[in-house]
């Protein structure tokens, strides 16, 4: 089993940044594709970033490129999202997730198997 704990989410003003952070314990998510999503209050999980086991390949959903940067310390067993230039509909809470789709970079949530329990980011207008 992996436990999945995120951490870095607060309350931000627009044009500020945030950086988020996931670390696994029980086991090495070393060999997982890790992602984060969000979910903002009576909306649906929307997939925003993910990155293969080695860090080879990343993917971003439109909405956030440019501003988010995926990276992952496998020694660290960490996962973090750089967010910047951030948005008032940037607002949700975010969750990091692992998949064992590890060479691909899956966008939809049930591809995970593993969850956090999220962190709440909220950027002020």
């Amino acid at each position: 089993q992996v436990q999945l704990g995120e951490s870095g989410g607060g309350l931000v003003q627009a044009g500020g940044s945030l950086r988020l952070s996931c670390a696994a314990s029980g086991r090495t998510v070393g060999s997982y594709t890790m992602g984060w999503f969000r979910q903002a209050p009576g909306k649906e999980r929307d997939f925003v970033a993910a990155i293969t086991w080695n860090g080879g390949r990343t993917d971003y959903a439109d909405s956030v490129k440019g501003r988010f940067t995926i990276s992952r310390d496998n020694a660290k067993n960490t996962v973090y999202l750089q967010m910047n230039s951030l948005k008032p509909e940037d607002t949700a809470v975010y969750s990091c997730a692992a998949s064992p789709l590890f060479s691909r970079t899956p966008t939809i949530p049930s591809q995970y198997n593993f969850w956090g329990q999220g962190t709440q980011v909220t950027v002020s207008s």
